[in-house]
């Protein structure tokens, strides 16, 4: 977490309305922070930057999102002690709860309409209402060292039967074929293990009942049993964290890694030439080849609390709105990519392929987290079933209208 305190002169850059206060500590959270190295110092920058032109503090608890962040989060706003800017995730079961403690985006436009906020219609609430404006995009894919695969004559992973060669091989080589944590974030694995065992249809399901549960939400959990047996994970991949599991592809140790935009970012300029990131290939003959998943999933809030007292509501204002400037929403997607990497995000992210929302942003917490954290590693090592596991997170009604 940081801790940023600046005192520095003010300037006028904003509209009268929100000019008039000074001197005035702020309070942010935001998942801009850990190996995201170049959109967490962009934000450090840009908070750094509203405190010299303003004179007014930003104390920030930043860290990096996963289940223990998002609970942290939610459980300040249930306590009352939310902050007065929030980056945060929207239009899922996560943002229904907070949404009597943040300002709808029009509210803030009816009261300060020189500021012209966005409002994008894909975080749109089920009141219809928009709360969170989005600074970037995100994709999800399978990330591949091609040099790894070139070094060792093995053909990249287009289909399941050359990813299961693949892993075998790999493993011969004593290099870990598919780098993943089973025991914090299993999210991207369990995610495409169901969309690549069945059709799009079973995957934007949200059933109500287990007797609902489309048949591709089993074998996706027995995917992942199958691939800890042919050997596809590292030995430790139980008890080693996300950091661990990231470097070892960086390092060139691992030769394949599910993952999103957000590690791209974190990828050595030396390596965009070297990695490439492609949809995972299908297992079952009925799933979609071009299927992947990403969205617009996260955004900037602005808190009733901030709202409601005159003496921050100008100053948070102001900075909601530096925040989300076009340039600042520009600096806080991350590093450039470049080379095979950004050939290969831009083929996987054009128009023949279907992007789809992640199946765990429709849950709410408990079922997420019990799905997720409870359920990926038992089911792992066979000490769980793909029924067993189901029948628990359905007990806990993840799709409740």
């Amino acid at each position: 977490m940081r801790r940023i305190w600046f005192f520095l002169l003010a300037a006028l850059w904003l509209l009268p309305a929100c000019a008039s206060s000074q001197g005035v500590t702020l309070w942010t959270v935001s998942s801009f922070a850990g190996a995201d190295a170049a959109s967490a110092l962009a934000y450090v920058e840009i908070l750094q930057q509203y405190e010299a032109e303003t004179g007014n503090t930003v104390v920030d608890n930043s860290a990096t999102s996963d289940e223990s962040w998002k609970s942290s989060v939610l459980s300040d706003f249930a306590a009352g002690n939310e902050p007065d800017v929030l980056f945060f995730f929207a239009a899922s079961a996560d943002s229904a709860l907070i949404l009597d403690r943040v300002v709808p985006i029009s509210e803030i436009n009816a009261a300060y309409p020189g500021l012209n906020l966005s409002e994008h219609p894909a975080l749109t609430e089920a009141d219809g209402r928009v709360y969170a404006i989005p600074v970037r995009p995100y994709w999800e894919g399978l990330f591949v060292n091609v040099d790894l695969f070139e070094q060792h004559g093995v053909e990249l992973p287009t289909t399941w039967e050359k990813l299961e060669t693949a892993i075998a091989r790999f493993r011969e080589e004593g290099i870990v074929p598919i780098s993943v944590s089973l025991s914090d974030i299993p999210h991207y694995l369990a995610e495409f293990a169901i969309l690549v065992s069945g059709p799009v249809e079973d995957y934007m399901k949200r059933p109500q009942r287990i007797e609902d549960v489309p048949p591709s939400f089993y074998t996706g959990m027995e995917l992942i049993h199958r691939l800890y047996g042919l050997g596809a994970f590292a030995p430790n991949v139980s008890s080693t964290d996300e950091a661990a599991a990231s470097q070892l592809f960086r390092d060139k140790k691992a030769a394949m890694q599910i993952d999103g935009s957000w590690f791209a970012n974190t990828l050595p300029e030396s390596s965009m030439d070297t990695t490439v990131v492609m949809p995972m290939p299908p297992y079952s003959a009925d799933a979609d080849p071009t299927a992947y998943i990403g969205g617009v999933s996260m955004g900037f809030y602005l808190t009733r609390r901030a709202w409601e007292d005159p003496q921050r509501r100008d100053a948070a204002v102001s900075l909601l709105a530096m925040l989300t400037r076009e340039e600042n929403r520009r600096r806080l997607a991350g590093g450039q990519l470049s080379g095979r990497l950004l050939s290969s995000v831009e083929a996987l992210t054009d128009e023949s392929h279907r992007m789809l929302s992640p199946l765990q942003d429709a849950m709410n917490k408990d079922a997420r987290e019990r799905w997720l954290l409870e359920c990926i590693a038992p089911i792992a090592d066979g000490s769980m079933t793909a029924r067993e596991c189901w029948e628990q997170v359905m007990a806990l009604s993840p799709f409740e209208e």
